[in-house]
């Protein structure tokens, strides 16, 4: 979805009557732009460009109602925008708890199962009500014979905008297996490759995976560096997971704003999630309690 381009030159006009905008198309950078994406704000000429700027940012042009407006620019428009979001949430919560499932008692023993074993290897899992993304989209499974996790798993390489969702990955494959198919030049998918190219052209001694520590207060994001020689499992003992774990894929020679704990000068490395889950399990009032 795209929104017509309202930065218009007054007096000028097109040849066929209608007005000239003021910016050019920031895909081809040939044509006048007559559409501007709602998400990122993109300018575009044409539904072409338009889909072309989707791929390569991976966009989907849905507006981003919770992105971040300052005081100076909050207009009534975003006060009438913040309500029918907070209108549509209510909705939602309500759908949700009126949903059969919630009430299933084999959907409670299955997330009790879940909980109960993660428990087990020293991972705190959180499972969110049904209605929210991350529950719907969680397949994550224990199997009792082979006593593993085959786990729901997301990588985010932020420095190409791209993102991957992996299901039934075993808790004992090490996280440099794990990203084999991603970033290593020679058994990577060609059409990833091209996508992940600055990871592929980097050396894999530069190659950072991290994951962010949750229960944080949100002027305090702090992410743990995980050790890619080592399981999955190993990496997330000790750790808190809501519904399932999220890895950042990064790189040490390229700059980012993702704060490691420990190696910011301001807290010791000791701390783990364990120690900062009772700072915002309140706060975060969408999450059930583990038990």
């Amino acid at each position: 979805m795209a929104e017509r381009d309202q930065d218009w030159d007054g007096p000028g006009r097109a040849a066929g009557g209608g007005k000239m905008s003021l910016h050019r198309c920031e895909t081809c950078s040939k044509e006048a732009a007559k559409y501007r994406c709602p998400r990122c704000m993109k300018y575009s000429c044409s539904l072409l460009c338009v889909k072309k700027h989707k791929l390569a940012l991976s966009c989907n042009g849905v507006r981003d109602k919770t992105a971040f407006v300052s005081v100076n620019e909050f207009t009534d428009l975003n006060l009438l925008s913040d309500y029918r979001f907070l209108e549509d949430v209510g909705r939602t919560a309500d759908a949700a708890a009126r949903h059969c499932i919630v009430h299933s008692p084999a959907t409670k023993r299955l997330l009790y199962c879940l909980r109960n074993k993660a428990r087990g290897c020293n991972i705190e899992l959180k499972t969110l009500p049904v209605g929210f993304t991350k529950r719907r989209e969680n397949s994550t499974t224990f199997n009792s014979m082979e006593n593993k996790f085959y786990w729901h798993l997301k990588l985010i390489f932020p420095h190409c905008h791209a993102e991957y969702t992996l299901k039934g990955v075993p808790d004992d494959k090490t996280l440099a297996d794990i990203l084999k198919p991603y970033i290593d030049p020679v058994e990577s998918d060609p059409v990833v490759c091209q996508r992940l190219k600055i990871y592929t052209a980097s050396p894999q001694s530069d190659v950072r995976i991290l994951m962010k520590i949750e229960n944080r207060s949100r002027n305090s994001v702090r992410y743990n560096e995980l050790d890619a020689s080592r399981s999955l499992l190993d990496n997330l003992k000790g750790k808190v997971i809501i519904e399932y774990p999220t890895l950042f894929v990064v790189l040490k020679t390229l700059k980012n704003d993702m704060v490691v704990l420990g190696q910011d000068g301001s807290e010791p490395a000791e701390n783990s999630d364990s120690e900062s889950s009772s700072l915002s399990s309140v706060e975060e009032g969408e999450i059930q309690d583990s038990s």
